[in-house]
């Protein structure tokens, strides 16, 4: 084999490795997840610009700006426990505060309320006949009646979740803003927070320490989603990206 072959079969045995490696880490890598408000659609969002792309309300469809088109999503309503599988299928542009695009029939399948609606986000790259077999199951039901009157449809909703409802008045909403296992670390995030956002509510940040030896920096409580909206949008102008948002109470 001469000098020319043996550098073709180097580069190429290069390649081979590269794409290997680059795989077994997409492969090995820790599935989505990540707790925070659904932007349920809306027409007049669009229409306005608010939001860019067109969805069906009737339908059972989703969209995550930072998964892939096709994955897996399992979402579940961390109040009540309902869950449901979808596939990424659409590709919208909405305000970044919020972490999916849902339609009104996953939000009403959820049980998610529309004034409160958090939401759970869960990748699934496991167990792919069930979530193969859930999918499907989706994709079969039929559309919700188009022609069904509005006012009929929120005066059942209220009729089956009266318990619900009533619950979301004493809620308190937190933004985690970073986990850590050294409270050194904890309350140097604090600090940090504090000299670059001024007008910052010290009295609603936090270090809460869990059982678990895990020591969380929080911002909360708030009882109104806009109140939060302003100041998650103020702690991720200064580079903290995927932040969680949980209920208590």
């Amino acid at each position: 084999m001469d000098l020319k072959m043996r550098f073709k079969l180097l580069v190429f045995l290069f390649f081979l490795t590269s794409c290997n490696t680059n795989y077994t880490k997409l492969d090995n890598r820790k599935p989505y997840n990540s707790k925070g408000f659904a932007y349920i659609y809306n027409q007049k969002d669009l229409e306005s610009g608010i939001i860019r792309g067109r969805m069906n309300n009737d339908l059972f469809e989703i969209s995550h700006s930072k998964l892939k088109n096709g994955t897996m999503i399992k979402l579940i309503n961390p109040e009540t426990k309902d869950t449901i599988v979808l596939k990424n299928t659409n590709k919208i542009k909405f305000p970044d505060f919020y972490k999916i695009v849902i339609t009104n029939a996953v939000a009403n399948k959820l049980n998610i309320s529309k004034e409160l609606p958090l939401i759970e986000i869960l990748e699934i790259r496991k167990n792919k006949s069930f979530v193969a077999e859930k999918a499907k199951i989706f994709q079969e039901e039929k559309k919700i009646p188009s022609n069904a009157p509005v006012t009929s449809v929120k005066i059942d909703n209220i009729s089956k979740k009266k318990s619900f409802k009533k619950k979301n008045k004493n809620t308190e909403i937190y933004i985690l803003i970073g986990s850590f296992y050294s409270e050194s670390s904890a309350n140097f995030l604090k600090s940090r927070i504090i000299k670059e956002i001024n007008d910052i509510d010290r009295k609603k940040l936090k270090i809460k320490r869990k059982k678990t030896n895990e020591i969380q920096v929080i911002l909360g409580p708030y009882i109104s989603v806009n109140l939060l909206k302003n100041d998650y949008i103020k702690i991720k102008k200064i580079g903290f990206e995927e932040m969680d948002i949980f209920i208590d109470g």
